[in-house]
């Protein structure tokens, strides 16, 4: 009976949540037309854009983003300049950058070797990377990306009409995901359709509501708009900086727009389990205002969601296998002894056909088992229309989707271990440089 509530509960869950992602799903929009139905873009009236890439240690990536970003775009450095921001990294970033600089030789890549932090100030993350580039920058369009996003063919163009045509201050979008290693595939497809479930589409680019979030991958600002929010030095002590910023262009009374941008770029956060358990504890938390309440539900929701129905399943199989399994004297009989053993031959239990409704033994619990498989199925059928209906936002197959009991345990633990993290500073680093919450 408990395992049979538990299993409805889970349906409930299951149900809601996937009619959230749904809506979110289909309310989600797009930008423009695809880079195969765009013709090449008229520079003739078009304004200065500035790319601004923060990397610290990113020495696997650096490289081949700064040629996506170039490789992306015929226009020329009247109308585009990339800059790469050095924020002092311990690998080979830097000479990464350089060493690229010098070999395309193209007037429109920038490499900005970053200044030490002020040692008065507290300032997070890439806020002060982004803050230097920003000083430099001449585009009255302010493009920030990270070194671990690729930005496909005509992805600036057609951005920036989108940006245009809505009249919109900051342009955000929810790339393509890439995944590779298995933490990847157990994690990240779930934490993307969280992200769609919490932060609905329509919900976020609503000036009259309060939620707001912003993709740090991409965020696209009209000049004007960073400069009236105070840009990155307003954000200075901000972890989650990218949401910060978003809360802010509605406080202003400026237009927010989050947008699915699969066709503009594609991104592979992290490459191991140990980078994507200390990225996602050091955004989680934080990106959900320091709710304890938030984190919990969170996690219980991914447990039900998840693991649950799996191991209800097993427990369910265990059961009917023990409980049909026919004992040995059923196929062979007793070669003798008194009572006319032969003729359990012949004979079936009773409870081979139908399982005692009540009495000893917990057959009262077997009464239930049809319907708690039934129950099992069911959800865990929708945790592959869950993968496919987030697929239609990250373009990420549903490679693995029957693992999602593991990867949800995983998502919850992360979710808990955020919160444990956060406050306590215990492990709270981003590669290697400790976090501290703003005061």
């Amino acid at each position: 009976m408990i395992l049979l509530t538990l299993l409805i509960f889970s349906l409930i869950v299951s149900t809601a949540y996937t009619k959230n992602l749904r809506r979110s799903v289909e309310n989600a929009p797009r930008t423009g037309k695809s880079p195969a139905q765009q013709s090449a873009p008229s520079t003739a009236q078009f304004p200065k854009f500035s790319v601004i890439v923060p990397a610290y240690n990113e020495a696997e990536n650096i490289r081949d983003c700064a040629i996506a970003i170039l490789e992306s775009t015929r226009l020329s450095v009247d109308n585009l300049e990339v800059l790469i921001v050095d924020d002092r990294s311990t690998d080979d970033t830097l000479a990464i950058a350089q060493t690229l600089q010098q070999q395309l030789n193209d007037p429109r890549l920038k490499i900005l070797a970053g200044q030490p932090r002020p040692a008065n100030q507290y300032w997070a993350g890439k806020n002060w990377a982004c803050a230097q580039a920003v000083e430099v920058a001449t585009g009255d369009f302010l493009l920030f990306i990270d070194a671990d996003v690729r930005l496909k063919p005509q992805a600036i163009e057609t951005a920036l009409e989108t940006v245009e045509t809505e009249k919109i201050d900051l342009l955000t979008c929810m790339p393509a995901l890439v995944c590779e290693c298995f933490a990847e595939w157990l994690v990240q497809p779930l934490m993307f359709n969280h992200l769609a479930v919490c932060f609905d589409f329509t919900a976020v680019n609503d000036p009259t509501v309060d939620s707001a979030f912003a993709a740090g991958p991409f965020m696209l600002f009209r000049r004007s708009a960073y400069e009236k929010i105070g840009g990155h030095e307003a954000v200075a002590g901000e972890i989650v900086e990218d949401v910060e910023l978003s809360r802010r262009i509605k406080r202003a009374g400026l237009k927010l727009g989050l947008y699915a941008g699969s066709n503009l770029a594609f991104v592979r956060m992290y490459r191991s389990w140990s980078a994507l358990w200390e990225g996602w504890t050091k955004n989680l938390y934080l990106g959900a205002n320091r709710s304890w309440v938030a984190m919990v539900y969170m996690a219980t929701i991914m447990l039900f969601l998840y693991p649950i129905p799996w191991i209800g399943l097993f427990i369910i199989l265990k059961d009917l296998i023990s409980l049909f399994l026919l004992p040995s004297s059923f196929f062979l009989p007793p070669l003798g002894g008194a009572g006319g053993g032969s003729s359990s031959l012949f004979l079936l239990p009773s409870s081979f056909f139908l399982p005692p409704l009540g009495g000893a033994g917990g057959g009262s619990s077997s009464f239930f088992l049809l319907p708690s498989f039934l129950l099992a199925i069911i959800v865990i059928w929708q945790q592959y229309n869950l993968r496919r209906l987030g697929a239609e936002i990250s373009d990420c197959s549903t490679k693995y989707w029957w693992l999602g009991g593991l990867g949800g345990t995983l998502v919850a633990a992360i979710a808990i271990g955020s919160a444990i993290k956060t406050e306590t500073g215990w492990g709270w680093t981003w590669r290697g440089r400790p976090l501290q919450i703003k005061t």
